[in-house]
């Protein structure tokens, strides 16, 4: 029986798919599923935010028992020397030099030709060798690449010292004859193992996957979760079904995998891998353990750009509340950031107001503001009680913001619940959020507006 090595791709597909990042706790249980049902290798994501990534990706090399653990290694040297920190402390680490070997990204996303191209294949490689001993190359795009040149390539890392070669058909678009053909001539060119990273946007990667190993494929990558890749649980099924027939086997835990797998995604939220016909903001889960960044890029994503300060008393609070909480969402996120982040000295203070309505009458309200020693009033009807004292706090200050989001919710229970409102206006295309709690709702309303209000005068001005 010949053993294909598996290399688990979840952590790197789930990074691609997802705005924002998984959280810590998803990213551990990922690892440690892949790791418990045997894969050779589970791989991580590209380091993004070095100080964060590096915290992150030593605790699971150091949680991870039997699997190596491989991480891409950048474009430059100090990238490599960035990479192998975080992975050093693995029982078995291994750097991968990912770089194309297609005309049309070696050109218009490196702005390489193919001779640079092969140098850098040659510095990065050898540069990793001298870290690790366990170096990987993968020909990213390689079912678009010139042959000659992927040969090329392939020796140029095998002799800097890679130890593995990894074809990758990012296209998505290559036949299982086709992918064999492919694998048949790098086999016949090097002398390591050579493994197929497949895609799955025409539904084929188990039928290529099944035609790399009849090719000589030493290894696949597969993923448990996540778009157009080739599914672990879909290739261990053939492997289960065809594997004595055809010779070959994994080192998949079988009798377990659907089981595993499903109880690993139980542990991360249905929002943070599903892509298709959900919004930003739902995508939005955070924890305690979430990053500055990743608090950073959820702010951006409900349309914030926060200061440094600003986001930091917003990470600082959430960390906070998820203490208590567990996580939060794009809603809970919002009030954060309405509460902690810009507090802006109070240029109008609430004097008083009163409203009226009912069902035969437009809502009228009467709002009244202190600006230093100026009181401001204004009167104006509206649909509702909200609306006529937002219209009037409007004619009090001579001045039109647009409301860009209202929410209104209660914060305790009862008759006497108070109710917290959040305000986003925007003005000059940036938002602006205030937040308000009162126990009587059409106050904490205005609150929040005046508090939102406050932060565009004070930032303007």
């Amino acid at each position: 029986m010949r053993k294909i090595a598996i290399t688990d791709i979840t952590l790197k597909k789930l990074s691609q798919d997802r705005a924002v990042s998984l959280l810590f706790r998803e990213k551990t249980a990922i690892a440690a599923c892949a790791d418990a049902l045997g894969v050779d290798a589970v791989e991580l994501a590209p380091v993004k935010s070095l100080r964060e990534d590096t915290i992150i990706y030593k605790t699971i090399s150091q949680n991870v028992k039997k699997s190596t653990v491989a991480i891409p290694v950048g474009f430059t040297e100090e990238d490599v020397e960035n990479a192998f920190e975080c992975v050093k402390e693995a029982a078995s680490p291994r750097l991968q030099v990912e770089l194309p070997v297609s005309t049309v990204q070696m050109e218009y996303i490196y702005h390489m030709k193919s001779e640079k191209m092969l140098l850098k294949i040659a510095a990065l490689t050898k540069k990793a060798k001298e870290l690790c001993k366990d170096v990987e190359f993968s020909a990213l795009d390689a079912t678009r690449a010139d042959e000659n040149f992927l040969i090329q390539a392939v020796k140029e890392a095998e002799a800097n010292g890679a130890g593995v070669i990894t074809i990758c058909d990012d296209a998505g678009i290559s036949l299982p004859e086709e992918i064999a053909a492919l694998v048949k001539k790098v086999k016949d060119a090097v002398n390591v193992p050579v493994f197929v990273q497949l895609s799955d946007a025409i539904s084929m990667a188990v039928a290529c996957g099944v035609a790399a190993i009849g090719a000589g494929a030493d290894g696949l990558k597969c993923a448990m979760a996540g778009e157009n890749s080739l599914s672990m649980g879909a290739f261990a099924a053939v492997v289960k079904a065809k594997g004595a027939e055809t010779g070959i086997e994994t080192g998949l835990d079988n009798t377990k995998i659907y089981a595993s797998i499903q109880d690993m995604l139980s542990k991360i939220n249905h929002e943070t891998y599903e892509t298709t016909d959900v919004s930003e903001k739902k995508k939005i889960v955070l924890d305690a353990d979430s990053t500055l960044s990743e608090v950073t890029h959820a702010a951006n994503i409900l349309g914030y750009d926060l200061s440094d300060e600003d986001n930091g008393k917003v990470h600082k609070e959430l960390a906070r509340v998820c203490e208590k909480k567990g996580s939060v969402g794009a809603k809970e996120l919002e009030a954060i950031i309405a509460s902690y982040a810009m507090q802006a000295p109070s240029t109008y203070h609430l004097e008083s107001y009163s409203t009226n309505c009912g069902n035969l009458t437009s809502s009228m309200s009467q709002v009244t503001l202190r600006r230093g020693d100026e009181l401001l009033s204004g009167v104006s009807t509206g649909d509702g009680p909200i609306d006529s004292v937002f219209r009037a706090i409007e004619q009090s200050i001579g001045f039109h913001y647009e409301l860009d989001d209202f929410q209104i919710q209660a914060v305790t229970d009862g008759k006497e619940a108070l109710g917290s409102a959040i305000v986003r206006l925007r003005s000059n295309g940036k938002l602006y959020s205030g937040n308000g709690i009162s126990t009587d709702i059409v106050a904490a309303s205005i609150r929040a507006y005046i508090n939102a209000l406050n932060k565009i005068v004070f930032e303007e001005e």
